[in-house]
């Protein structure tokens, strides 16, 4: 069977503000790359999947180095198409104590916002590939590349690939008019959806009154109730073989509960808990995105499926940057070994 993954989307220059600084009391930034598609697609080449990233950066030196940092790890960076003038960027407060993250997006008029549909070969990019991956964040960027990712999906089932989406709804990328429409042309071809309750609110404005009724349910019982109604509705509407989700519970300033669910075949598994202290949020669910690919493509039955893929995600907190640079072993010892946080010597 072909193992070969292909992830599209814009990979971004990270800044943040040193020592979790506010941005109004900074002089010094961290630099890292990151993106959603892009770090999924850095988690499955450090897993060993043959995994290659698309998209287009400027020829340039900064281009360049977002184009390095994928080679580092792994990834196929021969389909990345080159031009165009900037590099989308975003701006993180990191979370501390009570303060939420807190993200500006300054990638209008990047070179992928600005791509041509013309520019990018999917039979050429396709050949030899079984899994295509995307998120919703991707076709929010700009109308042409929501084209673009059509274009590609249509192609993708033409020649028999699984393809995958994290709807990821981003309210500062577009409003939910918009994403509905765009993304219910596009889910016609997903097979499997990644999605918790604020996409389907976000995007598809689903009708979650009942739940609100039960709020009165202890966690985790309502995270599961609220991402078992999610899944069992979109799958009413869309013909996804599988919707997952990832969530995390607030248990104090410091530590959070993240637990998993796929829903397939009409049943719901659920991870087990993890209580973590968390060191990174960011990339934490494209970790889930790569742990969940990794595991159907090796075919693991769902129960052991939402265990591998909520351990990735969870390891992923440890990790500073987008990217979730843990090893195979290192998931597969958190998942499945009673002794997964033991001192490795």
């Amino acid at each position: 069977m072909k193992k070969r993954i292909i992830t599209f989307g814009e990979i971004m220059l990270r800044l943040s503000p040193e020592n979790n600084d506010r941005f109004v009391q900074c002089n010094r930034f961290e630099g890292v790359y990151g993106g959603g598609e892009a770090n999924t697609a850095v988690s499955l080449a450090t897993f060993g999947v043959d995994t290659s990233y698309v998209t287009k950066l400027p020829a340039h030196g900064i281009g360049q180095a977002a184009v390095n940092s994928l080679r580092e790890y792994g990834v196929d960076t021969s389909d990345i198409v080159r031009g165009g003038e900037q590099i989308g960027i975003y701006f993180l407060e990191k979370k501390t104590s009570q303060r939420p993250s807190n993200v500006i997006y300054n990638r209008k008029g990047s070179a992928i916002a600005l791509a041509d549909e013309d520019e990018f070969d999917w039979d050429k990019i396709f050949d030899g590939a079984s899994w295509f991956h995307f998120s919703g964040i991707t076709p929010a960027v700009s109308p042409t590349l929501a084209k673009i990712c059509l274009t590609a999906c249509k192609k993708a089932k033409e020649l028999g690939l699984t393809v995958s989406c994290d709807l990821n709804y981003r309210s500062k990328l577009w409003d939910g008019e918009t994403a509905n429409r765009v993304m219910t042309k596009l889910c016609r071809y997903i097979d499997i959806c990644i999605a918790n309750e604020d996409d389907a609110i976000g995007i598809f404005q689903l009708d979650l009154s009942q739940i609100k009724n039960m709020e009165h349910l202890q966690e985790p019982n309502l995270s599961r109730i609220k991402n078992e109604y999610v899944a069992k509705k979109l799958m009413e509407i869309f013909p996804f073989k599988m919707v997952a989700s990832v969530w995390r519970n607030e248990q104090s300033i410091t530590t959070f509960a993240l637990q998993s669910m796929v829903y397939t075949n009409n049943s719901a598994y659920y991870s087990k808990e993890y209580y973590m202290s968390v060191l990174d949020y960011i990339g934490a669910g494209d970790a889930f995105c790569a742990g969940l690919i990794y595991a159907l493509l090796h075919e693991f039955e769902p129960p052991k499926c939402v265990e591998f893929a909520n351990a990735a995600s969870c390891l992923k907190h440890t990790v500073s940057g987008d990217y979730n640079l843990i090893t195979l072993e290192e998931v597969e010892r958190l998942a499945f070994s009673e002794t997964g946080n033991e001192v490795s010597r």
